[in-house]
C-alpha cells in the first residue's frame, strides 16, 4: 500500500459472522484519502468463515491491517476493547462491519480533532443506503454537553473518533447500548464531547426494529436502564436525575414499541 501520509489513528472493527458485508467495511477503510495506520480486526469467535477472511486480508495488507480472534463471542464490546487492547495510535475509528465510511472520512475528522485538542470524542451525521448523500456544508461542529448526552446518544458507533488515552472503556459482556454508555462516561468527566454536522458513515439498516442487535428492543431498554444505574453508583448523578432518566427511557421505549408496531401492521396490509 502506498501513500503519502497516514492519520495516527487505529481503526477497530468488531467482526461477528460477517462475511457478506466485511469485504465492504475493510474496502471504505482502503478508499480512504487519508488512512489510518493501522486496521484491528477482532474476530468474535464467529465459528464460521469470517476469520480466514479476516485472514486473508491481513495476509494481503501485512503491515497495516491486524486480526485478533477471540477464543469466546463476548459480545462487539469486548471485542471493541480487545482491539484497544492491541492499538498503537493515540486516536481510535470505530467502524461495524456492516457499516461503511465516507472516503474522507479520517481526513476531516482527524483534521478536526488535531486543530481541537481539547476534544476526546468526536462524532459525526450518518445516512442511510437508500439515502442520497447531501452536499457538504462548512464544518459546523456543535458541542454536545451532559444532559443532552444523558437523555440521548447523539452518535451512531461507527462515527465516532476518540482518544486512546481515556480512562474509560467499553463495558466488557455489555451486548446492547454500551456505546452509550462509555459516551456518557466521557462528558460527566467534563471531557470534551463534539459532533461534526457532517454525514460521513453510511449505515445499511435501520437503527431499531430490523436485523441485528437493533432488533431486540426490550434488551436495548434494558440495558439503558441499566446504564443509568451504572452512572448513579460510579459517577454520581443524584436520585432524583436517575428517576427522570429511567422514567424518560421508557418513554421513549413504548413511543419505539408504537413506531415499530405501525411499521409491521403497514407492512402486512401492504399500505
Amino acid at each position: 500500500m502506498t501513500t503519502k501520509t497516514f492519520a495516527p489513528v487505529s481503526v477497530i472493527i468488531p467482526c461477528y459472522r460477517c462475511i457478506s458485508t466485511i469485504h465492504r467495511a475493510i474496502e471504505s477503510v482502503i478508499a480512504q484519502t487519508q488512512k489510518p495506520t493501522e486496521v484491528i480486526l477482532v474476530d468474535d469467535a464467529s465459528g464460521d468463515e469470517t476469520l480466514a477472511v479476516l485472514r486473508e486480508f491481513e495476509q494481503q495488507h501485512p503491515d497495516w491491517i491486524k486480526v485478533i480472534a477471540l477464543a469466546k463471542n463476548q459480545g462487539a464490546a469486548s471485542a471493541r476493547n480487545a482491539g484497544w487492547a492491541v492499538a498503537s495510535q493515540p486516536y481510535i475509528a470505530l467502524l461495524d462491519s456492516d457499516d461503511s465510511w465516507h472516503p474522507q472520512k479520517i481526513e476531516i475528522q482527524y483534521a478536526y480533532m488535531k486543530a481541537h485538542p481539547e476534544v476526546v470524542l468526536c462524532g459525526h451525521s450518518y445516512y442511510f443506503l437508500d439515502e442520497t448523500l447531501p452536499p457538504f456544508s462548512p464544518n459546523d461542529a456543535r458541542c454536545i454537553g451532559k444532559i443532552k448526552l444523558l437523555l440521548s446518544n447523539p452518535f451512531v458507533t461507527p462515527s465516532v473518533m476518540i482518544r486512546s488515552s481515556i480512562p474509560f472503556r467499553f463495558m466488557s459482556g455489555q451486548r446492547y447500548v454500551d456505546d452509550h454508555l462509555l459516551w456518557m462516561q466521557v462528558a460527566l468527566a467534563d471531557l470534551k464531547v463534539v459532533k461534526l454536522m457532517l454525514p460521513l458513515v453510511k449505515i445499511y439498516k435501520g437503527l431499531y426494529g430490523e436485523t441485528g442487535l437493533s432488533s431486540h428492543l426490550w434488551a436495548m431498554e434494558s440495558s439503558e436502564l441499566q446504564n443509568y444505574i451504572h452512572i448513579y453508583n460510579t459517577q454520581g448523578i443524584g436520585l432524583s436525575a436517575l428517576i427522570f432518566l429511567e422514567a424518560y427511557s421508557l418513554i421513549k421505549y413504548l413511543r419505539r414499541l408504537v413506531i415499530v408496531g405501525a411499521k409491521k401492521v403497514v407492512a402486512f396490509f401492504g399500505i
